[in-house]
């Protein structure tokens, strides 16, 4: 099998150390322009074959039915490489977000759906962990009866990409070459997580904010012009039964720290920590009148990282087998989750999504 990885920089040789988990033999090349890093790659990954222009990359051999390329470049670098690599008949894992835009995602899923090939995200590393099984076993069990609430915050006081968090990558602050602040960041990973646990067929965006919060450190030679703290409430519809759910996202916020996942059902509630596979889940209840508190086994960790799992569910979607990964309108759906935040936040006015999912026969 062959992967080709676009962008040598810290991403692509993650994907490319993921790579040698599969269960076959991979063939690796990469293309970046900057000489520096590419040489830097291949002195790690001395199996690759560089390439300095993605074109030249794509077009060196003809494309197998399983060819996978990884974009792995800056936001503003994810629509013309996707397109050129679809078109050159592969399947496309793109790091997240998706796209710079509403009109860019949408058109790179129309390019994938017509030449039949799987464009997937990589904000799917959370997904399939086991603790994250384990809350979805418990919704499905029906021991939380009906539920009708949902808390999903994660505030930090000072993790700025750009600033306090790879302070040396600055496009992170600029919305030209981001597309957004911490929800592009963040929210690829946690809708991700929210679409997968509560698995809604629509969701209502009510009202949406984004703010961001000064501090004595800003930078002021740089464009800095992206939210650090946003928040929503949504109401996650699964038939005709609505979810009623608080978000909150913080990179930068004068407020305490802390992060606090809940699902509240009629019957009971569970907390857990999403990003945290170290954390317990816990599952309380009723019981004679007072409430009950237990943990939930979630079994051993697994023996792959966060890092892994983007081009692990993509691999095994390819060959297809059971896989996590989001692909073409479910990745659209999750990154429409974002823009609709924006939008509300933006205009004052409700967003709506419907979670429409379309298969690709391969």
């Amino acid at each position: 099998m062959r992967l080709y990885i676009i962008g040598a920089g810290v991403i692509g040789r993650t994907h490319a150390e993921a790579a040698r988990k599969l269960s076959e033999p991979i063939q690796l090349r990469v293309a970046d322009t900057n000489p520096v890093a590419l040489e830097a790659f291949c002195s790690q990954f001395p199996e690759a074959i560089g390439f300095t222009n993605v074109d030249e990359m794509l077009s060196s051999e003809t494309a197998q039915n399983d060819d996978i390329v990884i974009i792995s470049t800056p936001p503003m670098a994810h629509f013309d490489p996707t397109r050129l690599s679809i078109e050159s008949g592969r399947h496309v894992l793109c790091e997240k977000p998706l796209a710079m835009n509403g009109a860019q995602a949408q058109e790179m899923v129309q390019l994938a759906e017509k030449h039949n090939r799987l464009l997937g995200c990589c904000s799917v590393r959370f997904k399939g962990m086991p603790h994250m099984e384990a809350v979805k076993k418990v919704i499905q069990s029906g021991a939380l009866g009906e539920i009708y609430h949902v808390t999903f915050v994660n505030k930090w006081e000072r993790s700025r990409s750009g600033i306090e968090y790879q302070p040396a990558s600055r496009w992170f602050l600029n919305s030209k070459l981001s597309g957004g602040g911490v929800l592009m960041d963040w929210g690829p990973y946690d809708f991700a997580t929210l679409n997968d646990i509560l698995n809604p067929n629509s969701i209502e965006f009510n009202t949406a904010w984004t703010a961001k919060p000064q501090t004595e450190i800003d930078p002021l030679d740089t464009p800095f012009d992206v939210e650090t703290h946003v928040g929503a409430f949504m109401t996650f519809w699964s038939g005709n039964h609505p979810i009623h759910v608080h978000y909150e996202r913080a990179s930068c916020a004068h407020g305490e720290s802390y992060v606090r996942a809940e699902i509240e059902g009629t019957n009971g509630s569970l907390r857990w920590t999403p990003f945290d596979s170290r954390q317990p889940v816990f599952l309380r209840y009723d019981k004679h009148g007072q409430i009950v508190e237990e943990q939930v086994e979630t079994g051993p960790r697994s023996e792959y990282t966060i890092f892994d799992n983007p081009l692990l569910h993509f691999y095994r979607k390819v060959k297809g087998l059971d896989s996590h990964a989001n692909v073409n309108q479910q990745a659209l759906n999750n990154f429409r989750c974002l823009t609709s935040i924006y939008t509300a936040a933006e205009t004052g006015q409700k967003q709506m999504i419907d979670m429409v999912q379309k298969g690709v026969t391969l």
